[in-house]
């Protein structure tokens, strides 16, 4: 009986396929789920933006490091303040106030003249070592405007021009090689010893139109300037004849001060002295040999003073002597000679505008002239 049973059928499982289309059976589906339609329109808004940004995106290129460039370093660049021709720079009346920046490393003549520089400072010049002439003429450099040493980066500079400023001293530190030295219509009264101590090289020194007295120029104004060859001290307040002056000396401009009379001595250290200008003083006496003491003298001038006779015994070598605009009456028949004898150096004689009463002038005055001289009496 217990075979008869009838069980109740049993339902049947299947086993789920891995392929989803083998699958007999499926469970059933959970009902539909709720979204944001909001948020889901705008995801899909950013997707297809950054979609499209990215097709339309350049790609960034990588950027290069580039050194600042100073056109200034370059040989071929010049200040816009100057005019640069090959190696000269020409700022001269451009009314700067200071150094322009940038002058050419390779520069060897500035010309900064007629300018409104008042200071200076060491760092304007370390950008042209080599150059060799500095001109800052009728600028407005005065006490203190030139500190010293300021020039020393300037070590070849052989010509410095500060001609027309308002220097009431002469600049200390100069460099060494500094030869030529101008330092004309300043207010320079004196200078102390040792000025040119660092400029044994210096050949040509002009001082005129300052204010210089004999008191201010020391003994030991001009101590080794062994080799100084020119010297310009016209236009100050000189009353004599400055002693201690470098015997190198060959050329003395004395014109334009106060000397009054020449002493027999006055000279004798000069002995290479070739040029001597002594006019536009108030000479009036001139001792016998005076001059006699130069052996090398070519020309003499002694224009516009108060001399009442052609000086005696002038020097063998004379080529030139100049004594217009004077008051001279009268030429002794030994004025020109030399010892007696002929002064065949002699070229020119200048005596226009003197005294001369040519019905009273002795005959034998020019004697010692030969027949290539001229003399001027008009």
């Amino acid at each position: 009986m217990e075979q008869n049973k009838i069980f109740p059928q049993q339902p049947q499982v299947t086993k789920t396929s891995a392929d989803p289309r083998l699958t007999t059976a499926t469970a059933p589906s959970p009902g539909p789920r709720k979204t944001n339609k909001g948020s889901k329109n705008r995801t899909r808004k950013k997707q297809k933006k950054q979609t499209t940004d990215n097709k339309t995106q350049k790609p960034q290129k990588e950027k290069k490091n580039t050194p600042v460039y100073f056109p200034f370093f370059k040989d071929d660049y010049c200040p816009p303040e100057c005019a640069c021709y090959g190696r000269v720079v020409q700022c001269s009346d451009k009314g700067v106030q200071q150094v322009p920046y940038g002058i050419p490393y390779n520069s060897r003549y500035l010309r900064l003249d007629g300018n409104h520089l008042r200071v200076m400072s060491e760092t304007a010049w370390t950008c042209c070592p080599g150059l060799l002439v500095l001109s800052l003429s009728n600028n407005s450099f005065g006490n203190g405007s030139l500190p010293k040493d300021v020039l020393s980066p300037l070590c070849k500079l052989r010509t410095l021009n500060l001609n027309y400023n308002r220097l009431t001293s002469v600049p200390l530190g100069l460099p060494t090689s500094v030869k030529e030295l101008y330092l004309k219509g300043n207010y320079i009264k004196e200078f102390c010893g040792g000025a040119f101590s660092e400029t044994s090289e210096l050949a040509v020194l002009d001082l005129g139109a300052n204010r210089l007295t004999n008191k201010g120029l020391l003994r030991d104004a001009l101590l080794n300037t062994t080799h100084l060859e020119s010297l310009n001290l016209e236009g100050n307040k000189l009353k004599y004849v400055p002693r201690h002056l470098p015997s190198s000396l060959k050329a003395l401009n004395l014109e334009g001060n106060l000397i009054s009379a020449i002493k027999k001595s006055t000279f004798r250290t000069l002995k290479h002295l070739e040029h001597l200008g002594l006019a536009r003083n108030k000479i009036f006496k001139v001792a016998p040999g005076a001059f006699r003491t130069l052996p090398m003298l070519h020309q003499l001038d002694l224009g516009h003073n108060a001399l009442h006779q052609v000086p005696r015994q002038l020097p063998q070598s004379l080529h030139s002597v100049a004594l217009t605009h004077n008051r001279i009456q009268s030429v002794p028949r030994d004025a020109f000679c030399w010892r007696g004898r002929s002064l065949s150096g002699l070229v020119q004689v200048q005596l226009e505008h003197n005294l001369i009463n040519m019905g009273n002038l002795d005959a034998q005055a020019f004697r010692c002239l030969r027949g290539f001289q001229v003399v001027h009496f008009y």
